[in-house]
């Protein structure tokens, strides 16, 4: 017989950048899961959308909190919070990131650091904040937004892709670390997503990326967030330390 239980059913479950594409995604099909949210951006205004869209779905309303993953007090703040209002952190979903693209040669130290800043050092911040309360409870999940790119470099994209190859090593050790206390950490890599970033694309870019993507679409967030999903819940009890591509077969390892 089918079963009716939701498959997040009172777990919760924090979701850094929320507010639109896959983070928003996610928190979507989370929500139609059961699981109690946990959102941020930078900021609030642009989870309100997020936060109606859920409610509309007849699912419990989010915790929204506009938080800059840099900051590791605002982080702690948000995770004081959270122990607050739910006593207990489940899942974590790292997905806050950003591009600053230019040719390595003229990179400036600014567009480096502010790269490998938001995207690595505030996915090893928001880690470690929730470490320590998944390990007392014997059970977390942690699931970090890489890229494709952190696995195959791209040219314009040095600092983006060193911060998506952070992660995927980041992910693999702290998988190690935390193993034995049953807490899960994993990776995504998306390739071609069709998100804002994707969609700003010439057509002629969007073509040659097209010819390298053996399926020959662009993924949709929903393939992202449906891997979040079974990341996230009991389904995938004995996965740890890995990375899944989900590009349409664009690299195969």
């Amino acid at each position: 017989m089918p079963s009716n239980t939701k498959r997040l059913e009172g777990k919760v479950a924090i979701i850094t950048g929320a507010s639109r594409g896959i983070g928003k995604e996610i928190a979507v099909y989370f929500a139609k899961e059961g699981a109690s949210l946990v959102l941020t951006a930078r900021s609030l205004e642009s989870l309100e959308a997020v936060s109606k869209e859920i409610a509309a779905l007849g699912s419990q309303e989010p915790f929204l909190f506009a938080l800059d993953v840099k900051n590791a007090e605002k982080i702690q703040e948000m995770t004081d919070k959270t122990l607050d209002k739910y006593k207990r952190i489940d899942i974590l979903v790292n997905n806050a990131g950003i591009t600053k693209d230019g040719l390595f040669v003229r990179m400036s130290e600014a567009d480096w650091d502010e790269v490998l800043e938001t995207n690595l050092k505030g996915t090893f911040l928001c880690m470690r904040a929730v470490s320590k309360i998944m390990m007392k409870q014997r059970h977390g999940k942690i699931i970090n937004m890489a890229s494709v790119i952190g696995l195959i470099g791209n040219a314009g994209q040095a600092n983006y892709a060193a911060s998506k190859a952070g992660i995927i090593a980041l992910t693999k050790s702290v998988a190690k670390e935390l193993g034995s206390r049953n807490v899960l950490v994993n990776a995504i890599a998306p390739g071609f997503i069709d998100t804002e970033m994707t969609q700003a694309l010439s057509e002629e870019t969007k073509n040659s990326i097209l010819k390298t993507i053996p399926v020959g679409v662009f993924g949709k967030p929903a393939d992202v967030a449906k891997v979040a999903l079974y990341l996230a819940s009991d389904d995938s009890n004995f996965v740890t330390g890995q990375v899944i591509t989900v590009d349409g077969g664009m690299v195969m390892a």
